[in-house]
């Protein structure tokens, strides 16, 4: 029995299969930019371009600081404002339609940071302006994916979006080593390397065109015929099947109470509903706590100064694009283990503990050594266990809060506010990595190494104390329900489980039926 399930698990048809794998790849901006653009900074060919060698700024190294910071942290700024302008287009265009938007806006700005010549301002420019694509993005697909997956898959089915975000990213950097090795240092070098990701985004773009609207939000757009009939299509299945009469029936309930005002509510209402219901009250800053301590326990802030690291480690300049590559397979391959096994066996709350507990042991080792041996690597044993620390980090940062925010934020609202709490978490994310990414080079210099790590180890502490506690388990759990597991006190979350019943709940205590007037502010 366990057998036959397992293996139903993986059973679909090619049609559904190949939907995801076209919209997951609305995370290539993000995972090139992480590791491909990131890497390329440091070739001898865009630091002529751009003024970016030390000998220039003997007497202002900070100016050159700065100077790299905004060059890698722009996009990500950018990224964050695009998050926000999801709020009104994921709704009015729908789910497709603002994908296609955010490739074009994306492909535009990374179209002129390529061809910047040198320009510094123009640069900044495009790298503000592809972010907003990519931002976009971020919000989009993970939404998408959620809505056409069923309940036993969404785990694996959302989490194809960071699989595609983590294989580009290793990509990026061993296409970066092969420039450095077989390229001349000119303008040709840098401008290949950066421009490689509009090739699979232009396919996946051109391809959307054979993709369908969200079963789910064209039920909440009233369009249920056609959302019957798409939901059949990605099934493969008789539009007549029992079983996709079942599940669009689930689907359709809980959007037809809740959604029939979606395209008239404001994001103002659609907000205060998420601050006056309690139960969505705490949904809302548990994801935003979840957020905040993914990216200030390092997050992808480690990911943009890998090469760095890798130095600041024992490994020497030569070889530390090898090693990043190495990082990005490892950050791959146990994402990968994560989404088509752990994600839905182990469940998102034990994955998390898991993922920070990892992270939190590398850090200490990592803060540790870097105090007592601060730039050198005489002790060899030492060395290769802070260069086995890296390692162990990129374990715990795959397996938990580098996916599970992802998925957690498409999972756990109903139809009525996902859009408005997803989308800005997202900007949060993207706010919070723009700061992280900003000064994790300051952090390394006011702080010293070991004392940014010491504060990373920090936030780990205080990630495992507050989600340990606040955290419910989601796997298995169907979006309708997901009021259950916020219904008991906070400090018993941990242990909260879905109450079994026989029929969609229609008592006013279950916070997905609740109704509320906005007229006074007040609950009714």
């Amino acid at each position: 029995m366990a057998q036959a399930m397992d293996r139903s698990r993986w059973t679909t048809n090619p049609y559904y299969a190949i939907v995801i794998l076209i919209v997951a790849c609305g995370s290539i901006p993000k995972g090139y930019d992480e590791g491909g653009y990131s890497a390329s900074v440091k070739l001898d060919s865009f630091t002529h371009d751009y003024n970016l060698i030390s000998a220039n700024w003997k007497d202002d190294p900070n100016g050159l600081a700065n100077r790299k910071a905004n060059i890698t942290s722009f996009n990500v700024l950018g990224a964050a404002f695009g998050a926000l302008f999801s709020l009104y287009l994921n709704d009015r265009l729908g789910r497709l339609n603002a994908w296609r938007l955010a490739v074009l806006v994306w492909a535009s700005g990374t179209f002129v940071q390529v061809f910047a010549s040198g320009i510094y301002g123009l640069l900044l420019f495009a790298r503000i302006w592809s972010g907003l694509g990519a931002g976009l993005l971020t919000v989009v697909v993970p939404l998408y994916l959620s809505e056409i997956a069923p309940t036993r898959t969404r785990g694996l089915v959302v989490s194809c979006y960071m699989v595609i975000l983590l294989l580009i990213l290793t990509v990026g950097f061993f296409v970066n080593y092969g420039a450095k090795i077989h390229m001349a240092p000119t303008r040709m070098q840098y401008r290949l390397v950066q421009s490689i990701p509009l090739i699979p985004v232009g396919i996946a773009f051109i391809a959307s065109f054979y993709c369908p609207e969200s079963p789910r939000y064209l039920a909440s757009k009233q369009r249920r015929d056609e959302g019957r009939a798409v939901l059949a299509r990605l099934r493969g299945k008789s539009i007549e099947d029992p079983t996709v009469d079942e599940e669009f029936k689930t689907i359709n309930n809980q959007v037809r109470e809740k959604t029939a005002d979606l395209a008239s509510i404001s994001h103002w209402q659609a907000f205060k509903e998420t601050q006056l219901n309690p139960n969505y009250r705490q949904r809302f800053w548990l994801l935003m706590a979840m957020q905040t301590v993914a990216q200030w326990t390092g997050g992808n802030g480690i990911t943009y100064y890998i090469s760095d690291i890798f130095q600041y480690a024992g490994v020497s300049d030569d070889s530390s694009l090898i090693s990043s590559g190495a990082y990005g397979i490892v950050k791959f391959v146990f994402t990968l283990a994560f989404t088509w096994g752990l994600i839905d066996y182990l469940g998102r709350r034990t994955c998390t503990i898991m993922g920070l507990s990892f992270q939190l042991g590398a850090h200490i080792y990592m803060g540790a050594y870097m105090g007592l041996q601060p730039g050198s690597s005489d002790n060899e044993n030492a060395s290769n266990a802070a260069i086995a620390s890296v390692f162990i980090y990129a374990f715990g940062w795959s397996i938990g809060l580098c996916t599970i925010p992802y998925l957690y934020g498409t999972e756990i609202f109903p139809t009525r506010i996902r859009n408005i709490s997803y989308a800005m978490s997202m900007s949060l994310h993207w706010f919070f990595q723009f700061a992280v990414v900003r000064v994790t080079p300051n952090m390394f210099v006011s702080l010293n190494v070991w004392g940014a790590y010491l504060f990373w180890a920090i936030i780990c502490t205080c990630g495992l104390v507050i989600l340990g506690i606040w955290m419910p388990e989601t796997k298995g759990v169907p979006i309708e329900r997901m009021g259950d597991l916020f219904d008991t006190p906070w400090y018993l979350r941990w242990k909260a489980k879905a109450r079994e019943v026989e029929e969609p709940p229609s008592s006013s205590s279950d916070a997905d039926n609740v109704e509320y007037t906005y007229e006074r502010g007040q609950e009714k």
